[in-house]
């Protein structure tokens, strides 16, 4: 694994990175406002750790997320059918949020919980209505299994 050197629960450790690759590196550092490298790397391996995680699903785990869409609420009957949708997954969603954009468009953001399989079939049949534009489902971990 390398020249490593423990310092406490900390491991210091050399990578090689080519020129360019730590150019952009930096940049994405600075456009995040991260104080230094060793901040932006334990952030993306955690990412990584999370998106494994994820794979595991399929093994029941549950995870947390939101589903996050914008739809035209002048479309005949669609907020009875979103509403419909999410009574057929009882338990998954555990609170929403509506938010009225301008005259035709309105957000709503549902926070929810359970196998990545039901709340994927979830996001779906959303984003399936007619009248929702946009709907996008974002996924993590309860954080159970990460120290």
């Amino acid at each position: 694994m390398g020249n490593l050197t423990r310092r406490g629960s900390i491991i210091r450790f050399g990578v090689s990175i080519p020129s360019d690759l730590i150019k952009n590196f930096d940049e994405y550092i600075r456009n995040r406002q991260y104080s230094n490298r060793s901040e932006a790397i334990r952030d993306l391996i955690r990412e990584k750790l999370i998106e494994q995680d994820w794979e595991r699903e399929a093994q029941g785990r549950e995870v947390v997320g939101t589903i996050t869409y914008v739809y035209d609420h002048h479309k005949r009957e669609l907020v009875n059918s979103i509403i419909d949708i999410q009574h057929d997954f009882p338990g998954h969603v555990i609170v929403s949020q509506h938010v009225h954009l301008d005259h035709n468009n309105c957000l709503e953001v549902a926070i929810v919980m359970g196998e990545a399989d039901s709340l994927q079939g979830l996001a779906d049949k959303l984003k399936a209505l007619k009248g929702v534009k946009h709907c996008k489902l974002t996924m993590t971990t309860t954080g159970a299994d990460i120290s």
